[in-house]
């Protein structure tokens, strides 16, 4: 009986995340009729590099950097961006390198660095290891942009760091993986609302087809 359980249990797991694989294959096909914010965590950093506190945006140095595989990351998210014809209009990111380097890679354009998107943990580790998303001030500012309607047939693309999403969007975001993206649907009256969830497989998944 209990074999026959753990079996059951790998089935209904696998065909969840088939599920949840097709979900983003669907999600990013809906993206070419623009409408959306995708709020993406930068990629991959070098953990070996801190950054000092208070941030100092013009030296490299004083600054976590993204890592070679960080680049390729959003060179992989960019070039299935390009491929599948998804309209990009506005891109803000964090004023750090890492998310700037990151939105010129995945965008292939200049961006647009903002105060509401750089990192609200002010370089504390506990506080990016553990988000709480306990900075309301942090996350209404971030909410301001999800919730500003995208340039008409374009989507807006944000690049923020782990602690600002939980403080957008609750503690529950905090598991958000380097590179994933939160898509907003912009509404008609009101807030933009939740899409879903798109990480780099999914892009690379769709490129692919």
């Amino acid at each position: 009986m209990n074999v026959l359980c753990r079996l059951a249990f790998v089935i209904l797991l696998c065909g969840s995340t088939h599920a949840a694989a097709a979900d983003g294959s669907q999600l990013i096909a809906s993206l070419k009729q623009g409408g959306y914010v995708l709020v993406f965590r930068h990629t991959a950093t070098d953990d070996g590099q801190k950054d000092l506190y208070p941030f100092k945006f013009d030296d490299m140095s004083a600054q976590r950097q993204l890592s070679e595989k960080g680049r390729d990351m959003a060179r992989q998210i960019g070039t299935a961006i390009k491929e599948l014809a998804i309209p990009i209009g506005d891109i803000y990111t964090s004023r750090l390198n890492r998310a700037i380097e990151a939105g010129r890679l995945i965008s292939g354009r200049e961006v647009k660095p903002v105060d509401a998107l750089t990192d609200s943990s002010n370089a504390s580790a506990s506080g990016m290891a553990n988000p709480t998303g306990a900075n309301a001030k942090a996350g209404q500012a971030v909410r301001q942009l999800v919730d500003a309607p995208p340039q008409a047939g374009t989507n807006t693309v944000l690049v923020t760091h782990k602690t600002n999403i939980a403080d957008a969007f609750g503690k529950d975001a905090g598991d958000v993986q380097e590179g994933e993206a939160f898509i907003y649907k912009a509404g008609s009256s009101g807030p933009a609302t939740l899409a879903g969830r798109i990480k780099l497989a999914d892009w690379t998944a769709k490129a692919d087809k």
